[in-house]
């Protein structure tokens, strides 16, 4: 059965209601899935970040009573994934300089990110489903899923150079892990947006979909896992035993990011006012794109 054709079933899985988060339960796969909202703004707000920490607590609470072996993370919006971090509250704390709050912010990232890289420390597989594009932040958590599916078309990477800064809650750890300290260095540094079709190819995908079959990309995935449930979940154990990602080693990065952020000067934070704008004006296309269902502004006009 697909994705789409299923109606939330969650009235006896206690995790639950969100402002920013859509949880539905697929009791055939055994999967249990939570898409982001791209309301106010596509990005990491705070609120989102809130509602991921409180639904991954729920879950582990109830996890015993509830038999399952995948976690899904989407977007509402099959246009755009996530932009990153919240523009509009870095440059104001920035601005303002307030340190304490936009490393409280900063912390609440890394443990969404890092429950997220390690399941929950749980017997479960992450997948992250990326339909539309993934910046920053975006890009971070869906690296830090033990299963990255991307739709061809889509486009993801670090902008964070465009405001003299660098992805700061994991971008760093994630990649040297996957391609190596030298190239990780090249693709944060570079700013450069990278096609799905790209990253397949670099290995940073798992799984290329093509354009608008993502969902079915993730049933078919889960169904072949599934016939060999023992070894692929053995395999992830194995994985996550190399170089394991540790919560101190995110929040070292989180802590050097708030340092650098708390260095942007005007000129930059200009920069991030524009691209506030762009986002905004991303936000009411993807609400034009969802009643019409046709392509919105690709995400390298944002840069």
């Amino acid at each position: 059965m697909s994705v789409n054709q299923l109606v939330a079933t969650l009235d006896n899985h206690n995790f639950g209601n969100y402002d920013n988060l859509t949880i539905w339960h697929n009791a055939a796969q055994q999967a249990i899935w939570f898409s982001m909202a791209v309301t106010p703004r596509p990005c990491f707000t705070w609120n989102l970040v809130r509602d991921i920490m409180r639904f991954q607590h729920a879950v582990k609470e109830h996890f015993s009573n509830n038999g399952i072996r995948y976690l899904v993370l989407a977007s509402s919006s099959q246009d755009v994934f996530s932009f990153g971090g919240d523009l509009q509250l870095f440059r104001e704390l920035i601005a303002e300089q307030k340190r304490p709050a936009l490393s409280a912010y900063a912390m609440d990232c890394v443990t969404v990110l890092y429950n997220h890289a390690v399941s929950l420390h749980l017997p479960i597989t992450s997948i992250a489903l990326v339909e539309g594009d993934a910046l920053g932040a975006g890009f971070e958590t869906a690296l830090a899923s033990n299963v990255l599916i991307a739709e061809r078309g889509t486009k993801l990477g670090f902008p964070e150079t465009l405001f003299n800064l660098i992805p700061g809650h994991g971008a760093y750890n994630l990649l040297c892990r996957r391609i190596g300290a030298k190239a990780a260095k090249e693709m944060i540094l570079g700013g450069k947006l990278y096609s799905a079709e790209a990253l397949y190819e670099m290995k940073l995908i798992d799984v290329l979909a093509d354009r608008g079959a993502g969902r079915n990309a993730v049933d078919a995935y889960i169904l072949q896992q599934n016939k060999l449930w023992n070894a692929y979940y053995a395999l992830q154990r194995v994985q996550q035993t190399y170089q394991p990602l540790t919560r101190e080693e995110l929040q070292c990065s989180a802590e050097i990011w708030v340092d650098a952020a708390l260095q942007v000067r005007p000129a930059h934070l200009r920069i991030m006012d524009k691209l506030i704008r762009a986002q905004t004006r991303v936000l009411s296309q993807v609400a034009l794109s969802e009643k019409n269902r046709r392509p919105t502004e690709s995400s390298e006009h944002l840069l």
